[in-house]
């Protein structure tokens, strides 16, 4: 089953000195389960595309769908997770965490028991009730994950969601995301500037061009994940794919608009 279906998508921004086309005839088919990763050069449009499937802005022309349904706008089907956080400051990691589910109606005890599930999960104990400026980066992150995970949408869409955080703690939430995705097998959309990271986390990595962004290039990743990362990242073979997908985006940036 298809989760993700775009198809010919266009969009173009309107500025005082003239459009800017962000996306030109993008295809992009994301199978129920599966994770992909999209990369590509600066400004080519990555977070642009995760801003129209999540619904938060408006396609110019094409097909966007979700689950066979056309996006129109936001929907708890799908969880977005930012660079940023975007935690509420007043509330506590707990309440945090539970905020989607009291606002769609959901049982005091099922709110509870998904709570605990997840601060357990993300490894939080003990920290249920800190507020977010009492928190780590990797921390907060960790929250953002669990609050989106929460309402238990059926497609993540991850938006550079460790770009801020130093590279050890990078590692860490790398890690739990990948586990936090085996265990769940939910449908997975995430764009990232990290080479490393699209290849070490996703089953596809997607290469899209120079603005106006289109997919120029994909790569299947058929590296085992059931290893320690130690043995994962210092194989040959994922070595190698690794850098076939950096100079794939080495191209792109280089490339002429």
């Amino acid at each position: 089953m298809i989760s993700i279906c775009v198809k010919h998508l266009n969009k173009r921004y309107r500025a005082r000195d003239g459009d800017v086309a962000a996306l030109a005839d993008m295809d992009i088919d994301v199978a129920e389960g599966e994770f992909v990763t999209i990369v590509g050069p600066s400004g080519c449009g990555k977070s642009t595309l995760l801003y129209i499937l999540g619904g938060f802005i408006g396609a110019d022309g094409g097909i966007i769908e979700i689950n066979g349904k056309a996006v129109t706008g936001p929907g708890v089907d799908r969880g977005v997770v930012f660079q940023e956080y975007a935690l509420f400051p007043w509330l506590t990691v707990a309440q945090n965490i539970r905020y989607g589910l009291e606002m769609s109606g959901a049982p005091r005890q099922r709110c509870d028991e998904t709570v605990e599930r997840l601060v357990r999960t993300i490894g939080l104990q003990g920290f249920e009730h800190r507020f977010p400026r009492e928190l780590s980066g990797g921390m907060k992150q960790r929250v953002a994950i669990a609050r989106t995970l929460a309402y238990d949408p059926k497609i993540l869409l991850l938006d550079e969601p460790f770009g801020a955080l130093d590279a050890q703690t990078r590692e860490v939430m790398q890690d739990e995301l990948l586990r936090l995705w085996q265990a769940s097998r939910k449908t997975v959309m995430m764009v990232t500037h990290d080479v490393n990271e699209a290849v070490y986390l996703s089953e596809r990595v997607l290469v899209m061009s120079q603005r106006p962004g289109r997919i120029v290039q994909e790569f299947k990743v058929t590296i085992d994940r059931t290893c320690e990362r130690e043995v994962t990242v210092l194989n040959e073979d994922f070595n190698q794919l690794r850098n076939e997908v950096w100079l794939a985006v080495r191209r792109q940036a280089g490339a002429r608009t």
